[in-house]
């Protein structure tokens, strides 16, 4: 087998393709580890005594820009309105 068919295999880049499946493989394990890192961090205000679900909650919020806030925060009292609650 030559090398230019080492490296291409049915008209793929067989070590191009290695690395990037290698990086991606890297990436989600750093994702994993940061995920646990999170779930440590949620633990710790748990046990400090914050309502993580309320938490996550202002963490979405502050995700959202202002308008889109605004709007939501105006469906909810509407909705609320609506509802008696």
């Amino acid at each position: 087998m030559s090398e230019e068919n080492k490296s291409e295999v049915g008209g793929i880049a067989a070590d191009r393709l290695r690395s990037l499946i290698e990086r991606i493989e890297h990436l989600e394990e750093e994702k994993a580890a940061i995920a646990s890192d999170v779930r440590d961090v949620f633990a710790e205000a748990k046990s400090a005594g914050f309502d993580v679900k309320i938490m996550r909650a202002v963490l979405k919020l502050r995700k959202m820009n202002a308008a889109d806030r605004d709007e939501q925060e105006f469906l909810l009292e509407t909705y609320r309105k609506a509802l008696d609650i």
